[in-house]
């Protein structure tokens, strides 16, 4: 998540002072995020250092009533952002993988046990996200937004999990144990997609 970016988006609409952009930030994101008015802070001095905003004149420090106003090249900066895809071609460090391929090849260790305690946590967890969506009614655009992403993202973990732990069932019927085949590196997934990094 970019702090600095949706500051200037809401910078972007007209002046505001830090705890008012605060307050902003945590309103429109569906109040899912936590933004301490410490960071709204830093950002805010950043953001002035490299000419992306600026602050009234008047205000000696960076307390709750100094202004801020997006300057030009802030507005070039936000309109990048918002239109530059996010460098997705190669695969986040994801834990939860980097946990199933470490206890599929741990002695002594049922991957599938390791995979359904995971994915009950995860069934879990969609429950509440959805009784949230539910106990608003979609009257917060911004909630409701955020929980369908959170519920997409979650229901595409527990596929993966789904498809992996049928994916190592199978080896282990055809009697092909997965340790030896993995022994050497893994292939170079960054050349083969995406061709970045």
């Amino acid at each position: 998540m970019s702090v600095r970016h949706a500051l200037l988006a809401l910078l972007a609409e007209g002046p505001k002072y830090g705890l008012q952009l605060r307050e902003e930030f945590v309103a429109r994101t569906g109040e899912v995020w936590p933004l301490n008015v410490g960071q709204v802070y830093t950002t805010l001095q950043r953001l002035e250092r490299d000419g992306l905003v600026e602050s009234d004149d008047e205000a000696a420090d960076a307390g709750p009533q100094k202004g801020f106003r997006i300057t030009e090249g802030g507005t070039r900066e936000l309109s990048g952002w918002l239109r530059t895809p996010p460098d997705l071609a190669a695969p986040p460090r994801d834990e939860l993988v980097i946990k199933v391929l470490i206890a599929a090849r741990m002695p002594g260790v049922d991957v599938h046990d390791v995979i359904q305690v995971h994915r009950r946590y995860l069934v879990e967890l969609m429950q509440q996200w959805t009784r949230l969506k539910d106990d608003d009614g979609g009257a917060d655009l911004g909630l409701a937004l955020v929980v369908d992403a959170e519920l997409f993202r979650l229901d595409s973990v527990i596929r993966w999990l789904d498809s992996a732990d049928g994916r190592l069932r199978r080896a282990a019927l055809e009697d092909a144990p997965a340790a030896p085949a993995a022994t050497g590196p893994l292939p170079k997934l960054r050349r083969r997609v995406g061709g970045r990094r």
